[in-house]
């Protein structure tokens, strides 16, 4: 595969050099699919300028992987077409570790479709067609697709004055590029799913066909990334739900999950170590409302800038919203009381469930829901205890993600275009979260605009047993809603001042993080917060009284247990027992019954032979917990 390990940009100057492609030949740079002019992405054969800094964008690159999965939607969209004659084409971007296109067709298609359509990508990729830009007015290109109204939709609300397409052979398309220079580069891809996408995201349009890929640079990397797709599938959180018997999800709640007697125990474990490390770092528990005014919801900014993602409802003839974040009642708890600088600082949590409205293409199982617990909690601080608190925030998220196994990375979010508040404000919460991750040596990147409309935010993405990534903790530093709820505090001068506010996250979504667990575990919980810890394998209805008597045991020292009683064979207990990711299985026959033993078989260790209930209790109590 070809690399650059060049120097860096190099400024252009003319002569017989006419293009990237020219000027690369020039240098001795093989392998390159476009390039970038002053940070700008080209293609190959754009026209150069003087004076411009020109590097190349090799096809392994983040930025050439995205040329390269954007060529394969068209070159996806060029198969379907010849395939498909009548087809008319929505949009097809590259997305993070693939692509789409979303497509009319004249009759529904299924995945069994997708070969055919792989197949005649690959002849066009051998064809090796040229990838041309062409540009011409929005009057020229309206006359062009005169009769797809997608793309007269869509050129009519650019509004520009001219725009740009792409042709290889028959197929052209609205785009701004950059492409791959021809079909030939694009050899290693795969299309993986089906889905249905209304237009333009609005479920007032037709409902189109999105049909999904994937593309590398060489084939060992589609190999493995296929690979990991299939374990994905195989540690899939809906398929474990049920067949764990943790949730459901059901048509009468579309977006709304559905927990069951062994889910809510998961949850709950979850919930018990969440309380108590909040309790060890000096956290208070609160519990607000699910419905308010909406008069507080104008106040805090949310009608403004998320009044889209609410619910709403009327009470005695007055608008209330259901709330989709904690933060405007949990400050209605602070303002209860008057507050001095030595309260400073106020560390207030709640697990609150929320409402936000989610279109049903984007639900997802528990990662995508509509109705979720967040374990919220706002720091209420003096602002020269920022960067204190913050670092006790980073201490926390550490010491919760190591337990699960996660790594993780961290992106400090700025200021979005829909902020609110003073600019100056923004400069300075966005240096002092910098502040935090700098003097804690935390390598972190910046994700440009991609903050709250209220503050600046860290975000901690884990990294799951399979390499995927989620984002789950948040940091967020906001000077905006004390200043809309005119808060304050009384400070050491008598004088009264107004607290910093730091609304963050850990787990994120209680639901959404026990998907999470589901997958990077694929079900085999740890001990500690598996719902069934131990499962007593009954051989004969003969033993049931011992069984029940080691049950009983079992239960007294907190051990989660149930017993197998069913008139099955053995062989089929225990597998069901493996296929339910127990993790110990007792067994009780004859001999374990005249012993007063069980004949124990861990999940992770396999046959550990016949125990007495004090070696199980041993046994057990050396199970790593951290409680």
């Amino acid at each position: 595969m070809a690399h650059y390990d060049g120097p860096e940009a190099k400024k252009f100057d003319s002569g017989d050099v006419t293009s990237p492609f020219d000027l690369f030949k020039s240098w001795g740079i093989n392998g390159a699919i476009a390039a970038t002019v002053d940070g700008k992405p080209v293609d190959l054969h754009a026209k150069l300028s003087d004076g411009g800094a020109v590097l190349p964008v090799m096809p392994d690159t983040p930025e050439g992987l995205g040329i390269l999965r954007h060529s394969a939607s068209h070159l996806m969209a060029q198969a379907i077409l010849r395939l498909y004659p009548s087809a008319r084409f929505g949009v097809g971007p590259s997305i993070k570790d693939g692509f789409y296109y979303d497509v009319l067709f004249p009759k529904p298609i299924s995945e069994e479709d997708l070969p055919a359509i792989e197949a005649e990508m690959k002849k066009i990729s051998k064809e090796k067609l040229r990838i041309e830009r062409v540009e011409m007015t929005s009057r020229d290109a309206l006359k062009k697709f005169k009769d797809d109204n997608f793309k007269t939709e869509l050129i009519t609300d650019i509004g520009a004055e001219g725009v740009s397409l792409y042709g290889q052979g028959e197929f052209w398309d609205l785009c701004r590029g950059p492409h791959v220079p021809n079909t030939g580069e694009l050899k290693h891809f795969r299309l993986l799913s089906l889905a249905g996408a209304y237009w333009r995201g609005s479920e007032k349009n037709v409902m189109l066909t999105r049909i999904y890929g994937t593309a590398f640079a060489d084939a060992a990397s589609l190999e493995e990334y296929i690979t990991r797709m299939e374990e994905a599938r195989k540690r899939d959180h809906r398929k474990l739900g049920r067949e764990l018997d943790l949730y459901s999800f059901q048509p009468e709640g579309p977006g709304f999950p559905f927990f069951h007697p062994k889910g809510v125990v998961l949850m709950n474990t979850l919930v018990d170590f969440w309380r108590r490390e909040h309790t060890k770092r000096g956290y208070s528990e609160i519990k607000t409302p699910l419905i308010l005014d909406r008069e507080l919801w104008l106040r805090s900014g949310h009608w403004d800038h998320y009044r889209e993602n609410m619910y709403f409802t009327e009470i005695d003839e007055h608008p209330f919203a259901i709330k989709p974040m904690n933060c405007p009642g949990g400050i209605l708890v602070y303002k209860t009381a008057i507050h001095s600088y030595r309260d400073m600082p106020m560390r207030i949590a709640e697990l609150g469930t929320v409402h936000r409205h989610e279109r049903s293409g984007v639900l997802h199982g528990l990662m995508r829901v509509r109705c979720f617990t967040q374990d919220d909690a706002h720091i209420y601080c003096t602002e020269d205890q920022i960067g204190g608190e913050v670092k006790g925030v980073m201490d926390l998220d550490k010491f919760v993600y190591n337990i699960f196994g996660f790594k993780f990375s961290v992106e400090l979010s700025t200021r979005p275009e829909n902020s609110m508040g003073d600019p100056a404000l923004w400069d300075l919460a966005e240096k002092r979260l910098q502040e935090a991750l700098e003097e804690t040596k935390t390598p972190y990147r910046v994700n440009p605009g991609d903050g709250a409309f209220y503050g600046p935010k860290i975000d901690y993405h884990l990294e799951d047993s399979i390499g995927r990534t989620w984002q789950c903790g948040t940091i967020q530093l906001d000077f905006q809603m004390p200043e809309k709820f005119d808060i304050t505090y009384r400070g050491s001068d008598g004088a009264e001042h107004r607290p910093v506010m730091l609304h963050r996250t850990i787990l994120g979504s209680l639901e959404r993080f026990i998907g999470i667990l589901v997958e990077h575990y694929a079900g085999a919980f740890p001990y500690w917060l598996a719902p069934v810890q131990a499962r007593i394998i009954q051989v004969k209805s003969e033993f049931e009284g011992y069984s029940a008597e080691v049950e009983a045991s079992l239960k007294k020292l907190g051990v989660r247990t149930e017993r197998d009683v069913r008139d099955e064979k053995l062989g089929k207990k225990i597998r069901d027992a493996q296929m339910d990711k127990i993790p110990y299985m007792l067994v009780i026959g004859a001999r374990e019954a005249e012993n007063r033993t069980v004949s124990v078989r861990s999940r992770s260790g396999g046959e550990l032979g016949a125990k007495t209930l004090d070696e199980l209790s041993s046994i057990l109590e050396g199970e790593f917990s951290p409680f």
